[in-house]
């Protein structure tokens, strides 16, 4: 605006003078005195005329000046209150397509529920959680949801959508993703981001914390070698197996889970003698089952196949090796009794690592109250974890992947309480809160090591048949205290797993021999 002014009342101030100049040259006229009469009438307008136009010049210049440093001090005023506050502008990043679209639900639903119990928020939808919510404010501090990205497990995707939430919508905070590669991508972003405040949802590949180590990004569940800690000690001395063979999603995840197994297999003084990778969403993994051994040559098979390749992969296992034996398989957490919708009874005997939430047979009042909080939020859910069929809301809140995010979201509200609302000074009292947090979890309380990654206790259990000839999750054994350097296997030293370097060796780790059991769903300590 100044500069338009300015040179507006200049051109007006030329064309004047100009005016004047061709006034006062015109010898044309025989009346000498008449002439110089006009000349002087005509030198008396312009000069008021030029003092009309100084006058206003100066004005202008003073008005834009004044708008100019008014739009300063707003411009001043807005960028702080971008950085401080106006509340928190909470992004979150799930997936709604690819091999784990169908938890777009469960994800949302799980960081939402945090917020309608410990900041007041009321959900626009008790069917779905992905309408949003209203309302949340935690000491004084108000938390609107700005945008729900879209991921679909590619890192490239996942980066497109932080980016529309946090350039384009305003978020201050995000709490996602699900994905391991995901995961790593935002952790990497975040370190450009340092003022903004990224809370994992459930993602669990390892580089992304111990490797990584963004000051602002913060995980309050376990990577996938942490949830697997103390299932190979299980399978060897009590299920008897000397030998296994891993077939694993070949990303980060997948290479995480499989190296946790494998060291804990081999520290117990097991051998793992074959490792395959298929691609995350293959559909016929018929060739990756022929490169395993038949079950005449090893002792079990431990399974990281998840999303919608648990199912296709057994069934192909079934097809090229014959009947399943149930106790001579493993797996993660995609291991559940749902599988033996598509693969019968015979998948009862296998073993299952650990993972955010502890199976059904575990109750306890705060994981009780957990549940009830859910389903009173919510009159239904279609989630993930229910197979996409609409149920109680609490079926998707009570699988992992809607619990992380929930771990999540309590951590949020744990944080501000602390620092009575403040995210000032790019959020940094806000961020030392998360990283102090000890946090008592309905499934177990969560500390975070030097890394923002968090300490958990994790659990074997194993899939049987029940009188009702139904096949559940039974609990076996807790595992407490389990860190992400496994008991001194990893360190930020050591190269983030990857599909040839997980070692098979023989050592001592905290937790073999003191794995606490678990009867009738009461841990025994």
């Amino acid at each position: 605006m100044r500069a338009t002014t300015t040179k507006r009342a200049f051109s007006a101030l030329v064309g004047l003078a100009l005016v004047a100049t061709a006034c006062g040259s015109d010898d044309d006229s025989a009346d000498g005195d008449t002439e110089s009469t006009e000349a002087e009438e005509a030198e008396t307008d312009v000069t008021e005329a030029v003092e009309e136009a100084e006058t206003e010049v100066t004005e202008a210049v003073e008005e834009a000046e004044t708008d100019d440093t008014e739009a300063a001090e707003e411009a001043e005023s807005d960028a702080s209150g971008a950085a401080d506050g106006d509340g928190v502008k909470l992004g979150i990043l799930a997936e709604c397509e690819g091999p784990f679209g169908g938890f777009y639900e469960d994800n949302v639903a799980g960081a939402t529920l945090a917020l309608v119990e410990g900041a007041g928020a009321t959900v626009n939808s008790t069917t779905t959680a992905l309408d949003g919510f209203d309302g949340a404010e935690v000491a004084g501090t108000s938390i609107e949801l700005v945008g729900i990205g879209c991921g679909d497990d590619t890192p490239d995707r996942a980066i497109q959508e932080i980016r529309t939430l946090v350039e384009q919508n305003g978020a201050n905070v995000v709490i996602g993703p699900l994905s391991g590669d995901e995961g790593t991508a935002v952790a990497n972003y975040a370190l450009d981001n340092p003022e903004v405040t990224f809370i994992n949802g459930i993602a669990g590949a390892q580089e992304t914390t111990l490797h990584v180590q963004a000051p602002n990004f913060f995980r309050y569940t376990g990577d996938g070698a942490q949830w697997n800690a103390g299932i190979g000690d299980i399978l060897v001395n009590e299920a008897g197996w000397e030998t296994a063979a891993v077939i694993a999603d070949d990303y980060g995840f997948g290479w995480t889970s499989a190296a946790g197994f494998t060291a804990d297999f081999c520290a117990a003084g097991g051998d793992v003698v074959t490792q395959v990778f298929p691609p995350l969403g293959t559909t016929d993994y018929s060739s990756f089952v022929q490169q395993l051994p038949d079950p005449d040559e090893v002792d079990g098979y431990f399974w990281v196949v998840g999303g919608t390749g648990t199912n296709a992969a057994l069934e192909a296992f079934l097809n090229a090796k014959g009947d399943l034996t149930g106790d001579q398989h493993a797996g993660n957490l995609f291991f559940s009794p749902a599988l033996a919708e598509a693969l019968g009874t015979d998948i009862g005997g296998a073993w299952v690592g650990g993972f955010a939430s502890l199976p059904g047979d575990i109750q306890t009042p705060e994981i009780e109250a957990y549940l009830a909080s859910a389903d009173e939020t919510w009159e239904s859910l279609a989630s993930g974890a229910g197979g996409g069929e609409v149920g109680p809301a609490s079926v998707a809140t009570g699988f992992g992947f809607g619990y992380g995010y929930y771990a999540a979201g309590v951590a949020l509200v744990a944080a501000l309480e602390e620092v009575g609302g403040d995210i000032s000074d790019g959020q940094a009292a806000l961020q030392e809160s998360l990283a102090g947090l000890e946090l008592d979890l309905p499934y177990g309380s969560v500390t975070l090591d030097e890394n923002n990654q968090a300490i958990v206790d994790t659990f074997v259990a194993q899939l049987v048949v029940n009188d009702d000839g139904e096949v559940v999750q039974e609990s076996k054994y807790i595992v407490p205290g389990v860190d992400q350097t496994f008991g001194g296997t990893y360190s930020s030293e050591t190269p983030p797993p990857e599909r040839d370097n997980t070692p098979c060796e023989e050592k001592e780790l905290p937790w073999q021999g003191n794995e606490i059991p678990v009867v009738d769903g009461v841990p025994q300590s």
